[in-house]
């Protein structure tokens, strides 16, 4: 008989799952700390809209605070780099150990298995110009899609992407490239595998393709801690029917328990090892591509919160803002912000603050003290909060008394 929980119960062993059960360091953050959090995360989402700040810092400091930015940028693009980039979770980086992992979606883009039909089309279609490209990082090493200069501008299709763009790209999702590191820009360099992985990574044998996907879930189901057929799936895009394959699997295994929780329509499946603590206290603003809450349909389950990406919606539609971070209190989402940080005036501008229905009194004074936290971490001075939402009076105030104290 499955093991029945409360939303309250499976909301908190969730947040302990995602590293909001435990106070965040005290003294400072080095790598071996964020090294840690992202292999117990799984995956980071990578995006390149820099209004705040890119996506793929964010997790971290919501977890463990104002750590140094450049330790991101020395785990995942240095030579002695333990992360990679892949499509994962849409683009992410992932800890090295998952990359045979992943060999299967780089075998099936190969091969033009579902989605990935244009990759495969592209490479034999312009085999001679693919051939071309691979020569020429190897002979000059890791170049961007600029360096290459060759072919031409696209238009159309594919963002107006060149023609060296596709060819990197469509080797980057087989496999055959890799990225060698990222410019100040966010511009991707490619190179090798061979030239930039480690050479135990590349020695590991290619499991099967069902223990590879099983073992991804299993990646996905501790880093939720209890979540539905769905959630998992979500966490590495897997497929429907392959998704269900695996977890009927694991549930026979053991290493999964099917449980009901409250509230949620369909079956779930727990994390034996997950932790159930009986309080979260945790205090972070999350990126709106933050693991917790990229999947919007399990977010509203679980918060009961409906988060949308406005980004692309005409500002006069907009509902709470363009770039917009909900902000964890406890073990709920109370408010949301729309920052926007304007570095050459220093500031951290809170352009528009919404309240969630559950809000409490102490709700400004908190949310102010993390904007005083992350305008210090992003080298900002102050905050600003402007007289839009429902509270804005409120946080303008907290704010004002966050920065006299």
């Amino acid at each position: 008989m499955n093991d029945k929980l409360t939303a309250g119960e499976a909301r908190r062993i969730a947040l302990a799952a995602q590293g909001f059960g435990q106070a965040r360091p005290e003294g400072a953050v080095g790598r071996r700390q964020l090294v840690k959090l992202i292999e117990r995360l799984g995956v980071i989402q990578i995006d390149s809209v820099n209004v705040v700040s890119r996506t793929h810092y964010l997790p971290a400091f919501a977890r463990l605070g104002a750590y140094p930015r450049a330790l991101l940028e020395e785990v995942a693009w240095s030579k002695t780099r333990p992360l990679f980039e892949y499509w994962a979770h849409e683009a992410s980086l992932l800890p090295l150990a998952t990359q045979p992992l992943i060999r299967w979606r780089m075998a099936d883009a190969h091969d033009g298995v579902g989605t990935w039909k244009g990759v495969a089309r592209f490479l034999r279609e312009r085999r001679e110009f693919v051939d071309r490209v691979l020569a020429e990082i190897a002979a000059r090493g890791p170049l961007s899609a600029s360096e290459l200069e060759m072919g031409h501008k696209g238009e159309g299709g594919w963002w107006g992407w060149s023609e060296a763009k596709r060819a990197l790209e469509c080797l980057f999702w087989t496999g055959e490239l890799t990225t060698a590191t990222r410019r100040g820009t966010f511009e991707r360099v490619y190179g090798l595998p061979e030239k930039v992985l480690p050479r135990a990574v590349l020695a590991t044998p290619t499991p099967d393709r069902d223990d590879a996907q099983r073992q991804l879930l299993m990646i996905a189901a501790r880093a939720l801690g209890v979540g539905a057929e769905r959630d998992l799936r979500d966490y590495f895009r897997m497929g429907v029917a392959e998704t269900k394959a695996r977890l009927a699997e694991l549930v026979e295994a053991g290493e999964l328990t099917p449980v009901v929780v409250k509230g949620w329509r369909e079956p779930a499946y727990l994390d034996p090892a997950a932790r159930r603590p009986r309080r979260v206290e945790a205090h972070a603003l999350l990126s709106p591509f933050d693991n917790l809450i990229w999947f919007r349909e399990r977010t509203e389950r679980m918060f009961g919160v409906r988060v949308r990406l406005e980004i692309y919606t005409p500002a006069a539609k907009r509902t709470h803002g363009y770039y917009v971070l909900p902000f964890l209190e406890g073990d709920a989402l109370t408010a949301r912000v729309d920052l926007k940080a304007e570095r050459k005036a220093g500031v951290l501008i809170v352009q528009a603050s919404h309240a969630e229905p559950w809000a409490s009194d102490a709700t400004p004074v908190r949310l102010a003290q993390e904007l005083k936290l992350m305008a210090g971490w992003l080298g900002l001075d102050s905050v600003r909060v402007e007289r839009r939402g429902d509270l804005a009076g409120g946080l303008e105030d907290a704010v004002a008394h966050t920065f006299s104290a």
